[in-house]
């Protein structure tokens, strides 16, 4: 019996604790959390997403296939136009190209030969033979003569004219056989054939030539390497990407704008830029140019809008999203609150004021607005405003002030 008393008296005190503690906090007055409104410049703005890439920009690609054997440049390196990037094998190429310069050698020699009416040691050959057949053609018709003589005088026979004649017409064409040698030696059909040879050299050579000039890559333009993944060992093929190359003192942003907002923005606005990357750094720039289509991106529909940005030291990488505010207009020594201070009643704007533990409405009159604060007429400066709060709030309410940190 005694422990049943004794556990309905402890129910009976935790429910008087409960109920004093409600009680008090019913009587209490509610946290609520305040800003300050404070001077600063202003900059009315919308802020986005974009992304970088170079204004002026080449990709250098690879114009014969084989293993890259030397790289010359790294990623990240400013490099001149027509520099070498890397080398690709071309032992094959010049081992064709000594191929050629012999095959070369040997036409040309064959068309000395030629033009000069053939090869020296026939050329004399045939003179030599030339000579003597001349020699034996002059004897031969020299007898024939004599022979012809004798027989008219009756001192010789027909038969010895006739023989005197034979000699003379074989010493005859014995002449036409050397002539006929000399001229096969300076026959069109071997000269043509000697050209077709050299011409053939030549092509092959040129084409060795080419391939040697093609392995190795070069820079297209001037400017920083900012895309090159190669090792050397990787196969090429014709055509292949090897590097980009873009000038980065200057880049362009295409910034993605919603479609709502697309109205308020206009070529020649000031745009910054920030880069989680490198926080803290900021790089300014203006609208460039204006879509001319809305498009979808994910679930937003917006407009590409182009900015020119000013990156002297290549800070911003090609590639690289960001974080864009457009700045659509400016006011130094503004008067700001938080955003979120600001309050709509019955159509009229205005916030919540502190005046000692009291809320105390006050209309307002709104300005140029960012992502955080927004310009305002109507407050003095260091006024304590009411932040967001889920919790109603109501003109003369007592409250427990809490300040956010600034």
């Amino acid at each position: 019996m005694r422990t049943r008393n004794w556990l309905m008296a402890i129910g009976a005190a935790g429910a008087l604790v409960l109920a004093w503690a409600l009680l008090k906090l019913r009587s209490d007055p509610p946290e609520v959390q305040f800003g300050r409104a404070m001077r600063e410049t202003i900059h009315s703005s919308i802020t986005t997403n974009g992304k970088v890439e170079p204004i002026e920009w080449a990709v250098a690609r690879a114009e014969r296939s084989g293993p890259v054997i030397k790289m010359m440049v790294h990623r990240g390196e400013h490099v001149e136009k027509d520099q070498e990037l890397l080398e690709i094998d071309a032992s094959e190429a010049r081992a064709a190209l000594v191929n050629a310069q012999a095959r070369m050698a040997a036409a040309r020699s064959d068309l000395n030969i030629i033009e000069r009416g053939g090869r020296a040691t026939d050329l004399a050959e045939i003179a030599s033979g030339l000579e003597k057949a001349h020699h034996d053609l002059q004897v031969a018709e020299d007898e024939y003569a004599r022979a012809q003589r004798l027989e008219a005088a009756k001192a010789g026979t027909h038969m010895e004219s006739i023989a005197a004649k034979q000699k003379a017409d074989a010493a005859q064409l014995n002449i036409d056989a050397f002539e006929a040698r000399k001229t096969a030696l300076a026959a069109t059909g071997d000269h043509s054939a000697a050209q077709a040879r050299l011409n053939d050299a030549q092509a092959a050579g040129e084409l060795a030539q080419t391939q040697i000039r093609q392995s190795v890559v070069r820079a297209p333009i001037g400017g920083t390497v900012y895309q090159f993944d190669l090792k050397p060992g990787a196969y090429l093929n014709a055509g292949d990407q090897i590097a980009s190359i873009g000038r980065l003192d200057r880049v362009r942003v295409t910034v993605y704008v919603d479609e709502p907002d697309l109205g308020h923005v206009k070529v020649g606005m000031p745009v910054a830029i920030t880069w989680d990357a490198l926080a803290g750094r900021e790089w300014p720039g203006e609208v460039d140019r204006m879509p001319t289509q809305v498009i979808a991106l994910g679930t937003r529909q917006v407009g590409e809008v182009a900015c020119v940005i000013q990156n002297p030291d290549g800070g911003l990488l090609p590639g690289t999203n960001v974080t864009v505010e457009i700045r659509s207009d400016t006011a130094s020594n503004a008067l700001t609150i938080p955003k979120e201070a600001l309050r709509s009643d019955n159509g009229q704007s205005g916030v919540y004021t502190l005046a000692g533990s009291q809320l105390a409405w006050k209309p307002v009159k709104a300005g140029l607005a960012n992502t955080t604060r927004v310009e305002v007429q109507g407050l003095e400066d260091g006024a304590a405003v009411a932040l967001f709060s889920e919790k109603p709030l109501h003109d003369s309410e007592i409250v427990k002030p809490v300040f956010a940190r600034p």
